[in-house]
Order: structure tokens, then sequence, then C-alpha cells
């Protein structure tokens, strides 16, 4: 593709968590470096990296314009009442502590992408964006803005993903560390490393297509997991016909929202009861743009491929 580094005009980078502060794509300086350092304390596993990677860009391209894309930033838009916690204020304006939401680009690009596939605008319409992969989020867009989504602080809240817990009782931490003898800190790295479709399975994989594997053998446990899984989806899309006002369009995105069909079809089975009726045989089509409901289905599902590359490229050229 490129002969030599000094083809590139910019390079945009995926950066996980940018807080309140960092809202919105930027052009990356030393305070915006030393922003991303500070926020690692919430989200461990990806700013670091993130950092990481900006760092050797500017080693290898020195000069060339660096852009950091947030993965929190399209979610901004969320009105106080989707990311406050029923917490002590303080702890707001102390430590920010609220819900941020993450894949954000990819929320934004299959939101743009489903009204685009549709001809209309997407400020015309009222979408759940269900971005599944091992790291699973969904969003509620109305008018264009996000106004409630599903990961939180972290990435740990919400849906079950692939070795993430999503929503739990928060009792449950200090219960097994007593029972195991495990600090808050161990007991938090199970439930990212450990839980989801991992941990229900029994330990049989967090890739759904074990999971699918280990069902036709007869593995309960497999079962279990990926009927769990379903239904958390579910009752996610319904409540956000409250946080909409309804609800026009259903997007199916990532890994599994893209390829699973068994999964798409628990999930649009569950909200028949808000007039979802899905083609089948359309249903089945892995990985390509498609409307996946009949005509006469009160809400359109939709299977959107994401292309995080391309919302970041996009982004990147955007700021020069």
């Amino acid at each position: 593709v490129i002969s030599d580094l000094s083809e590139i005009g910019a390079v945009g980078h995926r950066v996980v968590h940018g807080g309140e502060k960092l809202n919105k794509a930027v052009l990356i300086n030393d305070a915006v470096k030393k922003d991303i350092e500070e926020l690692s304390a919430l989200a461990p596993l990806h700013n670091p990296a993130n950092l990481i990677g900006i760092n050797a860009c500017e080693k290898n391209m020195p000069g060339v314009p660096q852009a950091a894309i947030f993965d929190t930033a399209f979610h901004q838009t969320m009105p106080k009442k989707a990311y406050m916690y029923g917490i002590p204020y303080e702890y707001y304006e102390k430590y920010k502590v609220r819900r941020y939401g993450f894949h954000g680009t990819s929320h934004d690009y299959v939101s743009a992408r489903a009204a685009e596939i549709l001809g209309k605008d997407r400020k015309d319409l009222k979408i759940v964006v269900c971005h599944l992969g091992n790291g699973a989020s969904i969003s509620a867009v109305k008018n264009g803005e996000c106004v409630d989504t599903s990961m939180g602080l972290t990435p740990l809240e919400g849906l079950i993903m692939g070795t993430r817990s999503g929503d739990l009782d928060p009792a449950i931490l200090d219960y097994i560390g007593e029972k195991e003898n495990l600090s808050a800190k161990e007991v938090n790295t199970i439930l990212n490393k450990k839980s989801g479709i991992l941990g229900l399975s029994g330990g049989v994989s967090s890739d759904f297509r074990d999971i699918d594997a280990a069902i036709a053998e007869g593995n309960e446990k497999a079962k279990t997991a990926l009927d769990t899984y379903c239904y958390r989806v579910a009752k996610y899309i319904a409540s956000y016909a409250v946080a909409l006002g309804g609800i026009d369009v259903i997007a199916f995105t990532a890994g599994v929202g893209e390829n699973n069909y068994v999964v798409r079809k628990q999930v649009s089975d569950y909200l028949a009861f808000l007039g979802v009726k899905t083609d089948d045989e359309k249903l089945k089509i892995r990985g390509e743009e498609i409307v996946a409901s009949t005509p006469d289905s009160k809400i359109t599902i939709m299977i959107v491929p994401t292309n995080e590359e391309l919302a970041i490229a996009r982004q990147t050229l955007a700021l020069l």
C-alpha cells in the first residue's frame, strides 16, 4: 500500500477512555497524552497500550500529525439522568464516577451507515445498535445522538460478554472475596477475565463458535450461557424503547452480531411483542449489509458490519 513511511500524512489512534474532558477527536500533544495516561485507571487494559502505539508512531514518524479518537466520545451526548449512578454525588464531583460507555466509534459508524442504507437521515430515526463481540455493548441513538448505552465507568458493566460478567449485584464482590479469601482487585480480575460466556459455560470457551459446537454435543452449561446472553441483550434493547420513545431500527454488528444467526434469532424472537418479524433466510446471512426483517415488521432489523478503521480515518482526516 505504501513504499515509505514518509507517504503517511497522519495517524489515527483508537483510544478507549477519554473521560469527560476528551469528549471528541483531538490532535495529540503532550497535554493530551498526559490526560490519556491519567485515565488509565479507568481502562487499565487499554489506555496504556494505546499510549505505547502513540509513542511508537511519534518516534518512527516525527512531525506527522497524530490523532486520538476516543471510544467514549460518541456517548458524551447522554443526558445526566442516563449517566449518573445512584451513589453519593460527591464521588462524581471528586472522581467523575459516572457512565461513559465504549465502542463509541462503532456505534457512531453503524448507526450512520444503517440510516444511509435505508436512504434516511439518521436524525429522523430511533436506532438501537447492538455491538456484540468479545466485548459487547448496546446504544440508543436518537436524532443522531447517543442518549444511553450499556457499558459504564469501565467496559465491565452491561451485557454478558466473552469473559466479562456484565451487570451484577455489587455485593457479589465482597461475598465472593470473603468466601474465597480474595482481594477486591482479584475478584475484579475474575469478573473481567474469567466470567461471561467463558465462566457461565463452565470454562468451555469465550468463542461463540465453540459454544455452538458444545451445545450441539448436548452441553447444558454452554446452552445456559448462550440463553442467558441472548436474554440480557433482548432486555437491554427493550429498555431502550423507553430511552428512545420507541424503536425504528435495530442494527446487529461486530463479530457475534454480524456472524451468529442463533444469537440474532433468539434476540429477535424475544422482541416479537414489539412487532419484530424477521426473514430467517436473510437473518442467516453472515457479515453482509442486509435488512433481515419482513416488510410488515414494526421495527427494521439490520446486519451492518462495523468499520472502526474507516471511521477513525475519516475523523483523523476531518481534524486536519
